[in-house]
């Protein structure tokens, strides 16, 4: 007999409405995807639309989206001294940022937004601002070629040889792409020679810096060393360094290339020195740079008083509200007709709704950055606090995932920079005397010891850990390694200085 058993499983699961999914995708974007996100969600939505101007009238107000008022360069805010002391020697967070936030509320409330670059006034007999004069022009290799090249009488054949190999080099200036493979066979009669190609090769490394042209590291450096004078010291020996021994120079083997070239040691590193002062990469100077890589910051960060304080960047945040005529259409429509309207407005004010949480997600965290991170405003890296993203989710009363999302692709600017969210928080690192420092500011003592540092004796890993330890901080050799290698310094073999002949 078989017996059947009925099986009862429960499973909680969590299912996200339409509302919180549109809130979570806002908070998570960069300034530059959100702002295009709310740009389409205006032009596919006729019950939004753009605000054109900061002050609203009166009727409209309840329909706007309201965030805190952006502190301009030239405001004053003033607070009390009694609260400014409460407000310093107060560790709980949450009182200090009531404060700020009252202070500002009272004192920016009818400041005007930030302009940014744009004049806010002219004189009466000047023409309007045209966009031209704040679009900066970019000249790019290829065009700097061409223009060198005009001073050059050429065959309409030659002419047509350079300008394919112009065309094919790469954005460091290098000729990566055989020139047998430049041309279709039959599309130049007679197909050229590779003597043709050669000669037209070398007028292109005529043109502009020189090693743009070249077709390898070796023959970059090559060009590079022939265009020095004749008399410059150790030029030479670094011609032969690169054409018979690059790879030792590679290795920093001083020793082995002394001996393969038969050549002093004290020669060799004064000629490996002029070989590391040249460009690798000389195309490079002319690469466009690609407008997404601008940071438009979230929140500034202003001192007031003997604090420093967050305060939001609405210039960079896009600004929308209900369009009064299709709402008041709304309102006389039939309740027949309502359905697609009605959905329509209602995406709208969940829009609207999940702007304004995201404005206050962002501003609130900010904030508690800021609170956490005073002495790194005042002194830099080498005063950065460890800190967690639960830290701060604990004090906001948020989830850790939200802090994440806030944090991800914002950017707040300071006197000392431009920083992402993201970049305060950094792991604990012990210290002898029980408490703790951030990574960040190990690798801040280690970049000063290294720039105080003697050349001719340059500190060795082992040293700078060392060194640390004589400050407080316990981090083993590897990590100092580690940490040498992220801010960009070579070992210390490298960064001694050549010894005079």
């Amino acid at each position: 007999m078989t017996q059947l058993i009925q099986e009862m499983r429960v499973k909680q699961t969590t299912t996200l409405t339409p509302r919180l999914q549109q809130s979570v995708k806002l908070l998570q974007m960069s300034t530059l995807d959100f702002s295009r996100e709310v740009a389409d969600a205006i032009s596919n939505n006729p019950f939004l639309e753009e605000e054109e101007s900061h002050g609203a009238e009166a009727g409209e107000s309840s329909t706007e989206i309201h965030a805190a008022q952006p502190l301009s360069a030239e405001a004053d805010v003033h607070l009390d001294s009694s609260e400014l002391g409460a407000a310093q020697s107060n560790e709980d967070a949450g009182k200090y940022e009531s404060v700020v936030t009252a202070e500002y509320d009272a004192g920016m409330e009818n400041s005007a937004s930030y302009s940014g670059d744009y004049p806010v006034s002219r004189n009466n007999d000047q023409p309007e601002t045209d966009v031209g004069q704040w679009a900066r022009c970019e000249t790019t290799l290829q065009d700097a070629l061409r223009r060198d090249l005009c001073s050059y009488q050429l065959s309409d054949r030659d002419l047509c040889l350079v300008e394919l190999i112009i065309e094919a080099l790469d954005e460091n200036g290098y000729l990566r792409i055989p020139t047998d493979e430049l041309l279709e066979p039959g599309q130049l009669d007679p197909m050229p020679s590779e003597g043709e190609w050669e000669m037209a090769l070398r007028l292109v490394q005529h043109l502009g810096a020189p090693g743009i042209g070249a077709r390898d590291l070796r023959e970059c450096l090559v060009l590079q060393l022939q265009a020095l004078s004749e008399d410059t010291e150790g030029r030479d020996l670094a011609l032969r360094i690169v054409e018979e021994a690059l790879e030792r120079l590679g290795r920093c083997d001083y020793a082995g290339l002394a001996r393969t070239l038969n050549a002093d040691e004290a020669d060799i590193h004064e000629a490996c020195l002029l070989i590391r002062s040249l460009e690798p990469r000389p195309g490079a100077r002319y690469s466009s740079i690609d407008p997404s890589c601008y940071v438009v910051p979230d929140v500034y960060v202003r001192k007031v008083g003997h604090l420093w304080v967050a305060v939001p960047n609405d210039s960079a945040t896009p600004r929308a509200r209900l369009n009064a005529m299709y709402t008041q259409l709304f309102r006389q429509t039939r309740y027949d007709d309502r359905p697609l309207m009605a959905q329509a407005l209602q995406e709208a004010r969940w829009l609207m709704r999940s702007l304004e949480q995201r404005s206050t997600t962002i501003a609130r965290v900010a904030q508690a950055i800021v609170a956490r991170q005073q002495t790194f405003f005042d002194y830099g890296d080498v005063a950065l606090r460890p800190m967690m993203l639960s830290e701060i989710a604990d004090e906001l009363g948020m989830h850790e995932s939200t802090v994440s999302r806030a944090t991800s692709n914002k950017y707040l600017a300071s006197p000392r920079g431009i920083f992402e969210f993201k970049y305060f928080f950094s792991r604990e690192l012990s210290t002898q005397s029980g408490g703790t420092c951030s990574a960040v500011a190990v690798r801040a003592l280690i970049q000063e010891m290294i720039e105080s540092e003697d050349p001719n004796e340059p500190l060795s890993d082992v040293m700078l850990a060392q060194r640390l330890a004589q400050e407080g901080v316990r981090v083993a050799r590897r990590t100092v390694s580690k940490y040498r290698a992220q801010i960009k310094f070579p070992p210390a073999e490298q960064r001694r200085r050549p010894v005079a002949a």
